[in-house]
């Protein structure tokens, strides 16, 4: 009996005084060496050991501790309050922003005091905190990008100026960008969820070499969460789910991640459900009518009523919601130690997605459209990716992706007045290859070859057709005949065909300075055929038009102290017309857009400078980017001449042909200005101004999709296990003079009337107030709430036909197991 007693005083005494706290990294959730440990007078002190274990057995509970480390930033607690944390400790890194690491520059991992663009990163954890409803809605905070909403179901962003096809968007490693990415707005990224989202990164302008066309205004790379090989075997299961009160939205995702030594797995399914949104109330703007909404159509697929419905409060906006399910497996494959092969999935699908502008324009004082929705939009991926490391004097590691996409949407319209149902189907097969190799041509690494390729087939299939409906009351009973409807692109099928090779070469000429330069050669060949031209008679029915150019970049980052970092480039870019820009019919606002075949390429020409300037020991940093890019040869609409007739008949009404164009010269120039502070130990600040301007030279019109002066601001505090935040964005004004009177993309008839003059106002300055508090229930779970628009201030982002949403409280709850 006296050895028992003995044995639990020992295991009693290693209790009191060896106790172990884990110090991890609150992202990676990673043990963190040599962290710091000591009391108020550094009369005691430990260091944690590799597992990110310190005995604190040498302290007493009214001990003050402090965990200290280089690279992350200094914790302070009672020791006592640690057994709360369950003895765990978890450290926020400093975010040096010279030594965050991004992917999207060169396709590998580059630090960004090796980068001379433009660029910026959101990671897992901002994308928690934001709550962002849409992959669209992650950007929106992001400095010097802008997103532009037709509806509420969707997302366009605008970088330098540039949107739609103008700016490349790309998932794990795979370009979106298809042959009907259109001019304009475009809402594309909703079908990527947010939820499944790792990282996001922005390249801006015309610079990468890597990406080459379509990316004249910059790149948005999405990546997708990816599963880890683990020594033993490992499932892990992660899950979110978030209300918002302001359109009873519904967010739900479940992961599930296996890990072991030979493979591993990556399942996430993702379901989203959004509701009537609600404005905000409180008109600082003075418009007292602007944006409401008096009444709407309650027409259905099934449901028939040839008036609209009045509103009972105009500031619920009625046909916003829709519904979304998204799908994403991976798999992680080791061939050989030197090779992996990661196989991807992913499917998105949506319910019909109400068009709110179509839906809410007026003709002849009367609503005009009884239907107007995008039908489901669904898109497919499956992708394989072979990483290999053959360690070879002309290729040392690389990537080689190739992929598969399947997109496809429609659009359906009804008018009043009209049983008439046009519909209008698109399929788009994307097949691509990739091939992006590195080669380190000295042991330092400090000169860096890379070098690739990469094609793109698009085959394109438009239909189109029309119906009558046969009614009975209110109820849609069937279709009593069948009429022709103009498909939105060629109706014979077109093709799209991309092929590129690129060298890109980075060298660290000294402690000082880095030089970047690459060169690309692209070209595209598009094909496209027209058999029915009952309502339009092209003068060529078939049309072929190749196309191809060389793009440079020179990029130079000099650092004269380890507190400065001056960077510069100059580059230029090139987009080939696609089968959006060449052969699309539609109409909007009267205007009938028609194929002009003669089309040519536009082209970039960019110059910037960047300072960052680091203090308080590199825990700040302050930075200023402007450019001037020069666009030759741009496209913009105007009208148009087809077969010697300015008017065409469409969809039963008479309407004025535009077309797609080139004209001479035009440029956007601009800035973005960052801070970025430490005001005390774990309080930061954070704001940003973003510029912008362009004009066109031939014209001496405005261009189109240039926002006004755009900005946020954040004062954060954190703590290991929980996060406030309170932050501001906001919007200057956009003048009428500021609008291009042409092509018509910025919907000037989206802002408030001034019936004393007779002239639209322009888009009125506005600035919103927001919260959230991120906590860190136990190590498992986190809690996340928010109030966005605290004020419930009424506005509209820049060309937007949505109001924004008014003060909205959203709870999330997210766990990890």
């Amino acid at each position: 009996m006296k050895y028992f007693y003995n044995l639990i005083l020992l295991l009693y005494s290693f209790n009191a005084f060896a106790q172990k706290v884990i110090i991890l990294d609150v992202k990676t959730h990673q043990p963190i060496v040599n962290v710091a440990v000591f009391n108020e007078d550094k009369s005691k002190n430990t260091i944690s050991n590799k597992k990110g274990e310190v005995d604190i057995s040498i302290f007493s509970d009214s001990d003050i501790l402090t965990f200290s480390h280089v690279a992350y930033i200094e914790f302070e607690t009672l020791l006592k309050q640690i057994k709360i944390y369950n003895y765990r400790v978890y450290l926020r890194d400093k975010s040096e922003s010279l030594q965050e690491v991004f992917l999207i520059a060169s396709k590998g991992k580059e630090k960004r005091s090796r980068i001379a663009e433009q660029i910026e990163g959101v990671s897992f954890l901002d994308i928690q905190k934001l709550s962002p409803q849409s992959a669209a809605d992650v950007l929106a905070d992001i400095p010097g990008v802008k997103v532009q909403k037709s509806q509420f179901g969707g997302g366009s962003p605008v970088i330098r100026g540039m949107e739609a096809n103008r700016v490349l968007l790309v998932i794990d490693g795979v370009r979106m960008n298809n042959a009907i990415y259109r001019k304009g707005h475009l809402q594309n990224s909703i079908t990527v969820s947010p939820t499944q989202l790792d990282r996001t990164e922005v390249i801006f302008g015309p610079s990468s070499v890597v990406y080459g066309s379509d990316a004249l205004g910059g790149v948005i790379h999405y990546y997708t969460k990816t599963p880890l090989l683990s020594n033993r075997k490992k499932l892990k299961t992660n899950y979110l789910s978030r209300f918002s009160t302001v359109n009873n939205g519904f967010v739900s995702q479940i992961g599930v991640e296996s890990g072991h030594k030979n493979w591993a797995s990556y399942t996430s399914v993702a379901y989203s459900s959004f509701g009537d949104l609600k404005m905000g109330s409180k008109r600082s703007h003075g418009f007292n009518d602007w944006g409401k909404q008096p009444e709407y159509s309650n027409n259905t697929s099934q449901f028939y009523n040839q008036n609209p419905v009045v509103n009972t409060n105009p500031q619920i906006q009625h046909n916003v919601g829709y519904h979304q399910v998204d799908v994403l497996q991976k798999f992680l494959k080791p061939l050989s130690s030197k090779t992996n092969l990661k196989l991807n999935l992913q499917y998105s699908t949506s319910s019909n997605i109400p068009r709110f502008d179509k839906l809410t324009e007026y003709k002849n004082g009367a609503l005009k459209f009884a239907e107007w929705h995008y039908g489901p939009q669904n898109r497919l991926l499956l992708s394989s990716q072979l990483e290999i490391n053959p360690n070879k004097k002309w290729i040392d590691n690389g990537t080689i992706t190739v992929a598969y996409q399947d997109i496809r949407e429609s659009r359906i319209n009804r008018k009043f007045g009209s049983l008439n149902r046009n519909t209008r189907k698109e399929k788009v097969n994307v097949y691509s290859f990739n091939a992006d190799f590195f080669v380190p041509l000295t042991q330092k690494e400090d000169r860096v070859l890379s070098y690739g390729l990469e094609t793109t087939y698009n085959d394109v299939s438009s239909k189109a057709h029309g119906e009558t409906l046969n009614i009975i009351g209110n109820k849609v009973v069937g279709i009593s005949e069948n009429y022709f409807v103009q498909s939105r692109y060629a109706d014979g099928g077109s093709t799209y065909l991309s092929s590129a090779a690129y060298i890109d070469y980075r060298q660290t000429i000294s402690k000082k300075a880095t030089l970047n330069t690459g060169v690309r050669f692209t070209r595209t060949n598009l094909n496209a055929t027209w058999i029915d031209q009952t309502l339009i008679a092209l003068p060529n029915s078939d049309i072929s038009i190749n196309n191809s150019a060389v793009t440079l970049t020179a990029g130079y980052v000099y650092k004269p102290t380890n507190k400065w970092q001056i960077n510069s480039v100059l580059s230029s870019g090139f987009r080939s017309p696609n089968i959006d820009d060449v052969g699309k019919v539609r109409e909007k606002k009267g205007k009938v857009t028609v194929p002009n075949a003669n089309l040519k390429p536009e082209f970039a020409y960019n110059a910037e400078i960047g300072l960052l300037k680091y203090f308080n020991d590199k825990k700040s940093h302050i930075g200023l980017t402007t450019y001037y890019t020069l666009l030759d040869k741009y496209i913009t609409r105007e009208a148009f001449t087809l077969n010697g007739s300015q008017t065409i008949l469409f969809d039963g009404e008479m309407g004025a042909i535009v077309a797609n164009v080139n004209k001479n010269n035009a440029y956007v120039t601009g800035a973005t200005f960052e801070l970025k502070t430490l005001l005390y130990q774990n309080l930061i600040f954070k704001t940003s101004f973003t510029y912008t301007k362009g004009h066109a030279h031939d014209t001496n019109e405005p261009l189109s999709s240039i926002p006004p002066l755009f900005g946020n601001a954040s004062i954060t505090y954190t703590k290991p296990t929980y996060e406030i935040s309170i932050y501001s964005r906001f919007n200057g004004r956009k003048k009428l003079k500021d609008y291009n009177p042409t092509e018509g993309i910025d919907n000037i008839e989206q802002t408030p009337f001034i019936v004393s003059t007779g002239a639209y106002y322009g888009t009125p300055a506005w600035s919103t107030l927001n919260f959230y508090i991120n906590s860190k229930i136990n190590k498992n779970i986190d809690f996340n709430f928010s109030v966005s628009n605290l004020l419930d201030q009424h506005y509209k982002e820049f060309a937007s036909a949505i109001s924004a949403a008014g003060r909205n409280f959203t709870v999330s709850l997210m766990g990890n197991f």
